[in-house]
């Protein structure tokens, strides 16, 4: 992936379609007790194409009146988010060469025509761990840039098990997904595509 930024990795079909098969069951029984919800845009308000979840003991949330941010417990219902998949932990060893375990998994439905604009990911005290994440489902196109916004991007399509690390250069590049190629998976139950992203919030000292 020469073309690509020190640091990103991409590993084409990672997780079998049992495997798959399986995360998507995990995924449904983490909804069961954190539901999706729709999140907004800072400032604007404006929602966001794709609703979410989480797993793990923080989880990403953006609304207009408290901005984007970790929090302990989901939006709507104040309850804690489902643990972490054993897989997903296990995926996170494999890939991360980072350790300490992920704190965050975000859970993002794509359905219908959702996409995800060009973003850094640095509400996180520690930029130091990388990102890691599963798509699941109808692939999609994702795009990377460098670290200024407006820069060229380049595409690569994602297929269901595949797997992306952000990590060295690449995890403070501008990163999205700009189509999802609908009806082409028959994974997600409903339809589109689910994506799995592990973060590390919080710095980790191994003295």
């Amino acid at each position: 992936m020469s073309d690509f930024p020190q640091g990103f990795a991409h590993y084409p079909l990672y997780f079998s379609p049992a495997e798959q098969a399986g995360l998507i069951e995990a995924v449904k029984a983490g909804v069961s007790q954190a539901p999706f919800f729709q999140p907004t845009m800072p400032r604007t308000g404006a929602p966001l194409s794709v609703v979410m979840s989480n797993f793990g003991p923080l989880g990403w949330v953006t609304d207009k009146e408290r901005g984007s941010r970790y929090e302990a417990v989901h939006p709507k219902t104040g309850n804690s988010w489902p643990a972490l998949p054993a897989a997903l932990q296990k995926l996170w060893d494999a890939v991360s060469g980072y350790p300490a375990p992920p704190e965050a998994c975000l859970i993002n439905w794509y359905r219908d025509d959702a996409k995800m604009g060009l973003h850094v990911d640095n509400d996180e005290q520690n930029i130091q761990a990388p990102v890691v994440s599963v798509s699941l489902g109808d692939p999609a196109l994702f795009r990377l840039g460098g670290p200024k916004r407006g820069g060229p991007t380049k595409g690569l399509k994602l297929f269901s098990g595949d797997v992306v690390v952000l990590a060295g250069d690449a995890r403070l590049c501008h990163h999205g997904v700009s189509k999802v190629y609908s009806g082409e998976s028959a994974l997600v139950p409903k339809g589109g595509r689910i994506n799995l992203t592990m973060r590390r919030v919080s710095p980790y000292d191994t003295i």
